[in-house]
C-alpha cells in the first residue's frame, strides 16, 4: 500500500513538472531576460570575452620564463670514419690511418630556461590585448541589443497574429452569418443573385486569410522560440496583449532624454578599431628596437657502445650554459620604414571612420525619433480610423437587411473596415518596435 502511494506521488510531481516546464509564460522583459542568457549568439558572445581573456594571458605569457626540456637517444648504425695521418702511428709518410671518433651510442637530456629581457613588440602586444578584450565586451553588448531587438519584433509578431486570427474569424462568423440570412432571402425571391456572390467572394477571401494567419501564429511562435534560445515545438505562452504593450511603450519622454554619442555600442565598437589600428603603429615602430633575452641550460650526456645507459655503473657527464643574445635592427632596404607608413594610414582611415560613424549615429537618432513619433501617430489614427470604419460598416448591414443599401456598398464597408483592423494592429506592431530601435541608438 505504501509503495502504491508512493508512485501515485511521483506520477504526479512528474505530471506536474512536466506541464510547467512544457508551457511557460513571458513577459516582454522576461522573454528578453530568458533570450540574454540562452539566446545562441549570446552564448557564443561570452564565449567570445572568455577567449579573448585566455588570448590576453596567452600574450602576457611569452615574456615570462620559459622552460624546455629535451631528451636525445642517438644509435650510430654505421660510424663516421676519419683519416689520419699514418706517420702519428709510426706509418709512413703520405699514408693514412681510418680510425672512428668516439662510440656508437649516446644519449643525452637538456633543460633550458629562456627569459625575455627586452621586446618592444611584447610590450605593445600586452597593451593590445587590452583594447581587444574591450571589444570583446563592446561586441557582447551590441549582440546584446541585437537579440533584445529580435525578441521585441518576434514578440510583436507572436502577438500581431495573434490579434489578427481572432479578428479574422470574428469577421468570417459575421460574413457567415449575413450570407447565410442573404441566401435564404434570395430562396424567397427577396434579393438579386448579386447579393449572395459579393459575399460569397468576401467569404472566401476571408476563409483565406484565416488558414494563412493559422499558419502565420504558429511561424511566428517558433521564431519568437528560436530567438530565445528555446526549441522551436516549444508551447510558450505570452503573457501581455498587443494593445497593453503598445501603450506602455508610448513614452514621448525618451525623445528628449539625453544622448551622448559615446554610449552607442557602434561607435565603441569604432573607437575600438582606432585602439587596434594605433597599437599596430606602435608595433611597427618597435621592430625598429633591439631585442634582448636570457638564457641558461642544464645537461647530461652518456656514451657507449651497447645500450646501457640505464645501469648504475654508466658515467654521465654533466654540461651548463649561461648565456644573452642581443638582436639589433640595421638596415631593412626601409622594408620597417614603409611597414610604418602603412600603419599610419591606416590610423588616419580609423580616424575618418570614426568621424563618419558620429556623424550617421546623429542621423540613426534623428530618424528613429521620426519614425517613433509617426509611429505613434499613426497608431492615434489607425484607431479613430478603425472606430469609424466599424460605425460604418454596421450603418451599411443594418441599411443592406432593409433593403436601402446594395451588396455592393455593404462589401466595400467590409473591406474598408478589415484594413482599418489590419492597420491598427500593424500600428502597434510599429509603436514598439520603432521606440526599441530608438533604445538601442541611445543605448538605454
Amino acid at each position: 500500500m505504501n509503495s502504491f502511494r508512493l508512485c501515485i506521488i511521483l506520477f504526479a510531481v512528474s505530471f506536474f513538472g512536466f506541464s510547467q516546464d512544457s508551457t511557460t509564460g513571458y513577459t516582454l522583459d522576461e522573454a528578453i531576460a530568458f533570450a540574454l542568457e540562452n539566446n545562441y549568439s549570446a552564448i557564443n558572445a561570452e564565449r567570445d570575452i572568455t577567449d579573448a581573456q585566455k588570448q590576453k594571458w596567452e600574450t602576457i605569457a611569452t615574456g615570462l620564463p620559459q622552460i624546455t626540456a629535451d631528451i636525445n637517444y642517438q644509435n650510430q648504425l654505421k660510424q663516421p670514419v676519419s683519416l689520419i695521418p699514418a706517420e702519428f702511428f709510426g706509418g709512413e709518410p703520405g699514408e693514412f690511418q681510418p680510425i672512428v671518433f668516439g662510440q656508437a651510442q649516446q644519449a643525452s637530456a637538456t633543460a633550458t630556461v629562456r627569459q625575455q629581457i627586452f621586446d618592444g613588440s611584447y610590450i605593445v602586444g600586452v597593451q593590445a590585448t587590452k583594447a581587444f578584450l574591450s571589444y570583446s565586451r563592446n561586441n557582447k553588448e551590441k549582440t546584446q541589443q541585437e537579440v533584445r531587438k529580435a525578441v521585441v519584433e518576434a514578440y510583436g509578431n507572436v502577438l500581431l497574429a495573434k490579434e489578427s486570427l481572432a479578428i479574422l474569424k470574428k469577421d468570417l462568423e459575421a460574413v457567415k452569418n449575413t450570407l447565410y440570412e442573404t441566401e435564404k432571402l434570395y430562396e424567397n425571391g427577396l434579393t438579386e443573385e448579386e447579393s449572395v456572390q459579393q459575399l460569397q467572394i468576401t467569404y472566401s477571401r476571408l476563409e483565406s486569410q484565416l488558414k494563412n494567419a493559422e499558419r502565420l501564429e504558429k511561424i511566428t511562435l517558433q521564431m519568437l522560440n528560436l530567438t530565445m534560445g528555446l526549441p522551436i515545438e516549444a508551447a510558450t505562452q505570452l503573457k501581455e496583449n498587443l494593445n497593453d504593450l503598445a501603450q506602455n511603450n508610448v513614452d514621448l519622454n525618451v525623445i528628449d532624454a539625453p544622448f551622448s554619442v559615446e554610449n552607442n555600442v557602434d561607435y565603441k565598437l569604432v573607437n575600438n578599431l582606432n585602439e587596434q589600428r594605433f597599437f599596430e603603429l606602435k608595433l611597427a615602430k618597435s621592430r625598429a628596437l633591439p631585442t634582448l633575452n636570457a638564457f641558461a641550460n642544464y645537461g647530461t650526456a652518456a656514451f657507449s657502445d651497447t645500450f646501457t645507459f640505464f645501469d648504475g655503473d654508466q658515467q654521465w657527464f654533466d654540461s651548463s650554459i649561461l648565456g644573452f643574445d642581443l638582436s639589433i635592427p640595421i638596415f631593412s632596404s626601409l622594408k620597417r620604414s614603409a611597414s610604418t607608413q602603412r600603419a599610419k594610414i591606416a590610423l588616419e582611415k580609423a580616424k575618418t571612420q570614426l568621424t563618419e560613424t558620429q556623424e550617421r549615429i546623429r542621423l540613426q537618432l534623428e530618424k528613429a525619433k521620426s519614425e517613433y513619433l509617426l509611429a505613434i501617430e499613426q497608431y492615434a489614427t489607425t484607431q479613430k480610423n478603425l472606430n469609424l470604419a466599424e460605425r460604418i460598416e454596421q450603418k451599411n448591414q443594418i441599411k443592406y437587411k432593409e433593403g436601402i443599401a446594395s451588396s455592393f456598398e455593404l462589401r466595400q464597408a467590409q473591406t474598408q473596415l478589415y484594413t482599418a483592423q489590419q492597420e491598427y494592429l500593424q500600428s502597434m506592431v510599429d509603436v514598439i518596435n520603432t521606440k526599441t530601435e530608438l533604445e538601442v541608438i541611445t543605448n538605454n
